[in-house]
């Protein structure tokens, strides 16, 4: 479907969405929406949409259930909704009850996530991507007058660990959104305080 939304007095954008959710949403845990405060940014790290959705349909949790955003935006500004915001998606660790996931399609460090000498992330973020985040971002805070706070993955997933080509090298866990993601341009009139919050948040 196609949604046109206000980003600021005066200016509107098309932003098409498409429903797609997971085969395991009703398995998820239903919420109220007075309990999302936080939007949290992820790149999938990975090479395209489908390999993404490939990922997000595993089931790894007795539930029935596995990892994934709510959100995916592909690189053409396309927006894909796999779980709605009453439900609580698994996307960051100690975040996720009050959270909203959006993922970006980006390769990240792909292929090989955890080697020492393959942490640079080098894919920018299309132009099409940043909009329709934007415009995703400003929707979600008409909807959701608790919302108030964003960060990356990178934020306030900060572990380290053995780098998987070198043992004695650590790197960190999570590197997304990364050093490309441009938070003053996406930021930029929006009522969003980014954050880096606390592993251990319930």
């Amino acid at each position: 479907m196609q949604a046109v939304f206000d980003l600021c007095p005066g200016v509107r954008v098309d932003l098409p969405i498409n429903e797609w959710p997971l085969p395991y949403v009703e398995n998820l845990q239903a919420r109220d929406r007075g309990q999302i405060e936080l939007v949290v940014i992820h790149c999938t790290e990975l090479p395209g949409l489908a390999a993404a959705r490939v990922a997000g349909e595993r089931v790894l949790y007795p539930s029935g259930t596995g990892n994934s955003g709510h959100f995916y935006i592909d690189r053409d500004g396309q927006v894909h909704v796999w779980v709605p915001i009453e439900r609580v998606a698994h996307h960051v660790r100690g975040h996720n009850a009050r959270s909203i996931g959006i993922e970006l399609i980006n390769r990240g460090r792909f292929p090989d996530w955890l080697a020492r000498d393959s942490q640079q992330m080098s894919e920018p973020y299309s132009a099409e991507q940043i909009a329709s985040l934007r415009a995703l971002l400003a929707e979600l805070g008409q909807q959701l007058p608790t919302l108030s706070q964003i960060a990356g993955h990178e934020d306030l997933d900060t572990e380290q660990v053995a780098a998987s080509d070198d043992r004695g090298s650590r790197v960190f866990r999570k590197r997304d959104p990364g050093p490309l993601f441009p938070w003053a341009q996406v930021l930029a009139g929006l009522p969003l305080t980014r954050t880096a919050g606390s592993d251990s948040a319930p």
